[in-house]
């Protein structure tokens, strides 16, 4: 079977990985890179074995899918384009900035029989996919997601910069409807929020308290799930997590029977651009959809929105 002809477009920090990736799976091969530094494309495109192309069109012809890494503000107008053109897609996080402009992407992969993955990379996590199984009916989420301050990714607020991870993990464990949405947010670098908290409450009953940070000391990446007679705890750094449950009561005192998990050193973004390829192979519902994409942006903007009012009842 002919390996599946990738393409990269926008070859920085993260996308020079996507490169480097789909020149080393066994099931593509890394055809050739766009993005505005010419000189980094070239770089880029040398070190994988790849072609630096000079425009998008060029690169559209010659390849069956594209990994879309350019800065969020443009991830419409470009992901746009490569479904319009016929490729299979796959578009960083957040799927857009607008949920306008994420049902015309979703809309445009259906109309063109193309697959449209997001690049939400946690959802493949080994911690994750490993605690997954364990994960059935939460009633409280706790997430909490730092880092520290980099211009990369401040041109939109850290709740799509950061907290959208979080949103999208938590609307994966299939809470239902949002009922209501209380948020706040601070600049302290940049002109968006750079700190953000907020609390989303579900029509099931479910809650879940979020904080994400990108002027943080430390890096932190976690999340506390809590559903009846058990607590999940997932750290998304060490790659460990931990169950507590509670287990048969010796008298009067009741136990908590403790499990601890270990996940491998897989790399996340190869697991993902792995599952992106077989999606486009088995012309199957990608893992992390559009749809799924778009709902974590909604989510998001009602965040935004709840911070935009807290910020009007204090100023």
């Amino acid at each position: 079977m002919a390996k599946l002809r990738a393409g990269v477009i926008g070859v920085g920090h993260l996308g020079r990985h996507h490169a480097r990736l789909y020149a080393s799976l066994p099931d593509s091969t890394l055809v050739g890179v766009v993005d505005d530094d010419c000189e980094r494309a070239s770089l880029i495109g040398r070190q994988y074995g790849a072609r630096a192309f000079g425009d998008l069109p060029n690169l559209l012809e010659q390849i069956d899918v594209v990994s879309v890494a350019v800065p969020t503000s443009v991830h419409y107008s470009v992901a746009k384009v490569c479904l319009e053109a016929g490729k299979h897609v796959l578009v960083e996080k957040p799927i857009a900035v607008l949920p306008i402009e994420a049902q015309e992407l979703v809309e445009l992969a259906r109309v063109n029989k193309c697959t449209l993955q997001v690049g939400h990379s946690e959802r493949f996590n080994p911690i994750m996919q490993m605690m997954r199984p364990h994960i059935r009916r939460p009633v409280l989420f706790e997430g909490q997601r730092m880092g520290v301050y980099s211009e990369r990714g401040t041109d939109v607020d850290v709740v799509l910069d950061l907290m959208i991870h979080d949103l999208d993990l938590v609307l994966s464990c299939r809470p239902g409807p949002v009922e209501e949405v209380r948020a706040a947010g601070l600049s302290v670098r940049s002109s968006t929020s750079d700190v953000a908290n907020a609390y989303i409450q579900f029509e099931s009953g479910c809650v879940a308290s979020l904080i994400a940070s990108r002027v943080s000391l430390k890096a932190t990446r976690s999340m506390r799930l809590f559903q009846p007679d058990e607590s999940i705890s997932i750290d998304f750094q060490s790659r460990q997590g931990v169950i507590g449950r509670r287990s048969v009561e010796r008298g009067s005192k009741p136990m908590v029977a403790i499990e601890e998990f270990q996940a491998g050193d897989d790399e996340p973004l190869r697991l993902q651009l792995e599952s992106f390829l077989q999606a486009v192979r088995a012309q199957s519902c990608p893992v992390v959809s559009g749809e799924d994409g778009t709902a974590a942006l909604e989510v998001a903007h009602r965040v935004l929105s709840a911070i935009k009012m807290f910020g009007q009842r204090n100023s």
